[in-house]
């Protein structure tokens, strides 16, 4: 009877030990996905492991529009300690992101500067939502629940590709400072 208790015990403990252990299987995380760049190219994310990764959903005729200079701003600031930007274009909220993946690539660089990676325009909601959108929902909710509400909603990703923090489209990026440094730390 001993034998079988102590048994159970160390065999609860093993058991208690895995569940609390991180998940180490990347597929669990963001490197699991393909994008396609605004040049036509497919990215694997796993390429971005070890990087700490903002991931946003843009438009070109938005009134948060002129939020990509102070994403620029971080990118610049941040990114030979690690951070990476990446922009995904939507024309999902009031088709304020009518351009094709040229124009995109045109107005974001003329008018902001912008050199951080952008992506082909994609839907973010739903049945047709990016995997990775579809993703990063499922890990983080927002205040009004899963699905993105407008455009410019910000996912902070850490160093190990998991699901860090979700900003509103009102959150101006230099308020993301205190949590990039955090996780570059």
């Amino acid at each position: 009877m001993v034998i079988y208790i102590a048994s159970d015990i160390l065999l609860f403990h093993l058991i208690v030990k895995i569940a609390s252990k991180p998940n180490q299987n990347m597929n669990t995380k963001i490197y699991q996905f393909k994008a396609t760049s605004l040049q036509g190219q497919e990215i694997n994310l796993e390429s971005y492991k070890g990087k700490v990764v903002l991931v946003v959903n843009t438009a070109s005729k938005c009134g948060f529009t002129p939020q990509f200079e102070g994403l620029e701003k971080l990118y610049k600031d941040y990114k030979d300690k690690g951070l990476l930007i990446l922009g995904f274009p939507c024309n999902q909220f009031a088709n304020q992101e009518p351009g094709s993946e040229k124009e995109i690539s045109e107005f974001c660089h003329i008018n902001y500067g912008v050199s951080f990676p952008m992506f082909s325009k994609i839907n973010v909601n739903g049945e047709n939502a990016h995997p990775i959108y579809k993703y990063l929902k499922s890990e983080l909710r927002g205040i009004l629940g899963r699905d993105i509400k407008w455009n410019f909603t910000k996912f902070l990703i850490d160093k190990d590709g998991n699901s860090y923090k979700r900003f509103a489209p009102t959150t101006k990026p230099e308020k993301l400072r205190k949590d990039i440094e955090k996780l570059l730390a």
